[in-house]
């Protein structure tokens, strides 16, 4: 049975530990001593493999879906340096073009005037500003606002 296993196993392609003959056939198998033979008793499901057993991807699942609602991701989960999981070039970008345009929407729609718009713009620039909300907060400070 070593032989037909062992030939089995190559037609399949698989490990001759995944072999499994049918019980009640076992002298048809005994029989079969050429890959011709083997190859018909597998058409005819007298032979079979056992399917490979993957990796299982539930703790997987289950740690990406923790990630989702912001758990796991403490100091003592992290690897590489803050910059490399926030490029600070790519976090400057994001922040100044949000201000930026903040700027550009308030100049167009004349709630400041062009120089407070160049003022404000250049202390964007400069990171004075850490958000949108705080450029309103010190526009409405300074009494900037255009009344209308």
């Amino acid at each position: 049975m070593r032989l037909q296993r062992r030939l089995a196993a190559s037609v399949l392609k698989c490990s001759p530990k995944r072999i499994i003959f049918d019980e009640a056939k076992l002298t048809e198998i005994k029989e079969a001593i050429t890959k011709f033979d083997i190859r018909r008793l597998i058409n005819s499901k007298v032979i079979t493999r056992i399917p490979a057993r993957g990796i299982s991807q539930f703790r997987t699942r289950a740690g990406r879906a923790q990630k989702r609602k912001s758990r796991r991701v403490g100091h003592g989960s992290r690897k590489g340096s803050a910059n490399a999981r926030a490029d600070d070039k790519m976090q400057w970008m994001r922040t100044v073009r949000t201000q930026r345009d903040l700027l550009k929407r308030l100049r167009d729609n004349e709630h400041i005037t062009h120089d407070t718009f160049k003022m404000a713009y250049a202390k964007a620039k400069g990171g004075f500003f850490r958000s949108t909300r705080h450029i309103k907060l010190f526009l409405q400070e300074q009494d900037l606002f255009l009344k209308k």
